[in-house]
């Protein structure tokens, strides 16, 4: 017959244990009363004391403690949401106001280059108009130096020596003559009544020019 453990389970026979099993089967020994009543007392100790510690234990979702730190993390949580949101619209807010500035701060820039460019083009243009006066003002004095009108005027003098024409047509009534300087005119160098046209003369240092009734005469 095969030998079975406590557990049921066949037992193959080896070398240490072959000489028991050709031995004559020992009885089998007898188990305690009194130890399987022990045992039996002992579960059910164990069972009604689990039953116990589970109707006993509180559930820490339902108290006070946990309610308070649940009601604490929720606010905490309300609050931080709202600081965030409040962070976000003001981060907005300076975005826009960051790029409002630049958008000002670069046409603030252009306007500044357009005023540099239009002051220089004034500058530019006051030049031209003050050189054009001078240039103006220049040709009159010349003009007004080199022209003469009715008087006795001595040559290298009073007036250059040139050529000067009459500025407009003379009248019948025009007389004009050259005499040596300092003669009071009686030496004649030349003379005429024209009657008409614009006459011109030429005129040399050391003589006199007198003019009667012929307008302006102008250098030229």
């Amino acid at each position: 017959m095969l030998n079975t453990d406590d557990a049921g389970i066949p037992v193959v026979p080896g070398p240490d244990n072959l000489d028991q099993e050709l031995q004559p089967e020992a009885a089998a020994p007898k188990r305690s009363p009194k130890k399987g009543v022990l045992m039996a007392t002992a579960a059910v100790v164990l069972l009604g004391g689990g039953i116990g510690f589970g109707t006993v234990l509180p559930d820490p979702t339902k108290s006070e403690a946990y309610t308070a730190l649940a009601g604490e993390k929720s606010t905490v949580e309300i609050e931080r949401d709202a600081a965030l949101s409040s962070y976000a619209t003001l981060k907005g807010k300076y975005d826009t106001l960051q790029n409002g500035m630049a958008s000002r701060e670069a046409k603030v820039s252009t306007r500044e280059t357009e005023v540099g460019k239009a002051d220089a083009a004034v500058k530019t243009a006051e030049a031209a108009v003050k050189a054009r006066e001078e240039a103006v003002t220049g040709a009159e004095k010349t003009k007004a130096a080199n022209t003469i009108g009715d008087g006795t005027w001595t040559v290298g003098t009073d007036i250059e020596p040139g050529t000067y024409r009459a500025a407009a047509d003379v009248g019948s009534s025009c007389y004009w003559g050259i005499y040596a300087t300092g003669s009071n005119g009686s030496n004649i160098i030349d003379n005429d009544l024209p009657g008409g046209g614009r006459p011109s003369v030429a005129l040399s240092a050391g003589q006199d020019f007198k003019s009667s009734r012929c307008g302006k005469w102008e250098k030229q």
